[in-house]
């Protein structure tokens, strides 16, 4: 299994380029409208098309980077290579055996696959 983390200090993120290929993958058809947070990577926001402006149509990249094994998630990551970093990370994908079950771990934005087990506190 194929699972991508960020291997710098920030955070995990994709360019702007590399999420509208996402969501292309995805079939979700999507409007732009200039972007409300200038820190961002990301010169727009994203709607649902036919719903820029509409708070509830809003499409966020953090949804599309829950599964960081996705397998367009993983596609355009490899696709893009060095162009699917954003401002703050540096992508690379990692193989685990299938069979695992796992987590990602990380340290003021630098991640690890971990292996589940138990804690007690």
């Amino acid at each position: 299994m194929k699972v991508a983390i960020n291997r710098c200090y920030g955070g995990f993120g994709i360019s702007q380029e590399a999420f509208m290929k996402l969501l292309e993958r995805k079939e979700i058809a999507y409007e732009t409208s200039p972007s409300k947070f200038a820190m961002r990577d990301s010169d727009s926001d994203f709607w649902v098309a036919g719903h820029v402006g509409e708070d509830e149509y809003y499409i966020s990249e953090y949804e599309y980077y829950k599964d960081r094994s996705d397998p367009d998630l993983i596609y355009v990551i490899e696709q893009y290579g060095e162009s699917a970093n954003s401002w703050a990370s540096e992508i690379a994908i990692v193989d685990i055996p299938d069979e695992v079950e796992w987590h990602i771990a990380e340290y003021d934005g630098i991640e690890w696959v971990a292996e589940n087990h138990q804690t007690w506190r």
